[in-house]
C-alpha cells in the first residue's frame, strides 16, 4: 500500500510532494520539495491494521489540503498521462508564445506539474518555467518520444494504464540542450 500526492502552486512558490507507504507494522512517510533532499518519518505501530488506518487518515488529510495523487517524479507515467500532459503543454504552448502569463497559465501550469511532478528549483518564476516556445516544444517532443506506435495502439491491451520510463528523457527535460 502506497501513496504519492503532490501539491502544484506556482505563484505561491510551492511544488511539493508527499508520499506514504505501509510495510508490515510500519507507516514511512516522506515529504519535501519536488527533485530535492526529503525527510523521512517512519511511524511504527502494534499491528498491521493501525498502520493502515494512519496512513487511510494521512492520505485524507493532504488530498483535503488539495495534494493530488500521481506518479513519483520523473520516474514514470501512464500512456494516458502522458497524452494529457501533452493536451496541457500546447496549452501552454499558446500562452508562452503570446506572453500571456494570465490565471489561465498559472492552472495550466499547476495541473502539468500535478500530472508530472518535476524539479522546478526553490524559487518559481510562473513566468519562466516555460522561457520560448522551443522550451516547450523540446518538451513535447521528448513526451511523444515515449508514445507507442500507432500499431502497439490498435493492440487488444488499454494503453492508456501502459506505464513508460520516464528516466531517459529526465536529465533534458525542461531545456533544450
Amino acid at each position: 500500500m502506497e501513496t504519492y500526492l503532490v501539491y502544484a502552486d506556482a505563484v505561491n512558490n510551492s511544488n511539493k510532494f508527499w508520499s506514504a507507504k505501509v510495510e508490515g507494522n510500519n507507516l514511512i512517510v516522506q515529504w519535501g520539495r519536488v527533485g530535492y533532499k526529503f525527510q523521512t518519518k517512519t511511524h511504527n505501530f502494534n499491528n498491521p491494521q493501525q498502520a493502515i488506518s494512519k496512513y487511510n487518515n494521512l492520505v485524507f488529510e493532504k488530498k483535503s489540503k488539495g495534494y493530488q495523487e500521481t506518479r513519483p517524479q520523473v520516474d514514470s507515467c501512464s500512456i494516458g498521462d502522458i497524452r494529457r500532459a501533452l493536451q496541457i503543454l500546447n496549452t501552454l504552448r499558446l500562452y508562452v508564445a503570446t506572453k500571456n502569463f494570465n490565471p489561465g497559465y498559472i492552472e495550466s501550469l499547476n495541473n502539468y506539474l500535478k500530472l508530472v511532478p518535476t524539479p522546478l528549483g526553490m524559487q518559481i518564476d510562473p513566468r519562466t518555467v516555460y522561457r520560448t516556445v522551443k522550451d516547450v516544444d523540446h518538451q513535447i517532443q521528448l513526451l511523444n518520444s515515449l508514445l507507442p506506435t500507432e500499431q502497439l495502439q490498435q493492440s487488444k491491451d488499454d494503453s492508456s494504464e501502459k506505464v513508460v520510463s520516464m528516466k531517459s528523457i529526465s536529465k533534458n527535460f525542461w531545456r533544450v540542450v
